[in-house]
Parts: C-alpha cells; structure tokens; sequence
C-alpha cells in the first residue's frame, strides 16, 4: 500500500508563493517518477492536470501553464516530493495532488487557493 500525503497549500494573493510537500511511504520515490496533479474548481477527477513531472534520475518536465514559474524537485533520503510555485496566479487555485506516475495511488491533496 502506497500513502501519499501533501502539504504546504493555503492562501496567497496574486504573485505570491508557495511551497508544496508530498512525503511517500516505501521506496516509492526511488523506484517511480513522480508527477504533481492539480483539479481545478468545477472539475471532475478525471480532468485533473498534470503540471510536473520528475523522474528517479532528477530529470523534470513541466506544463505549458506553469513552466518558469513551478519548479519540482526530489528528496531521496526522504522519500519527498517538492513543488516550489512563483508568482501564483488566481487560475492556479486548485487542489494539488502528488502521485507516482502509471499508479493509481492518490493522497488527500492540498487546497491552494490564490485570491486578492
């Protein structure tokens, strides 16, 4: 059984940030890339959004709306994700979610909300 648990959301105003966590149980950092997901107000599970991505070797990869500003990185010896957000924008409030890629395991996700 893989846990997943984010952390770090809150409220920031427009240009703001923030820093998000994802603590793994296992090894499952080490052995899966790992992608940070976000579901937006209104949508549907199943439209959840993959906006970063980043591989057991540290390679990364972003989506066209957060690159520049999102950056994901990897703790191994903690077996944590991170997702470092600049310069938020209102769009960018969703629920964030981490979760290794080609699994279905999620965590509770963490509420980010961006609003003057």
């Amino acid at each position: 059984q893989v846990q997943l648990v984010e952390s770090g959301g809150g409220l920031v105003q427009p240009g703001g940030s923030l820093r998000l966590s994802c603590a793994a149980s296992g090894s499952i950092f080490r052995l899966n890339a790992m992608g940070w997901y976000r579901q937006a107000p209104g949508k549907q599970r199943e439209q959840r959004e993959l906006v970063a991505t980043i591989t057991s070797d540290g390679s990364t990869n972003y989506a066209d709306s957060v690159k520049g500003r999102f950056t994901i990185s990897g703790d191994n010896a903690k077996n944590t994700v991170y997702l470092q957000m600049n310069s938020l924008k209102p769009e960018d409030t969703a629920v964030y979610y981490c979760k290794p890629l080609g699994l279905a395991y999620w965590g509770q996700g963490t509420q980010v909300t961006v609003s003057s």
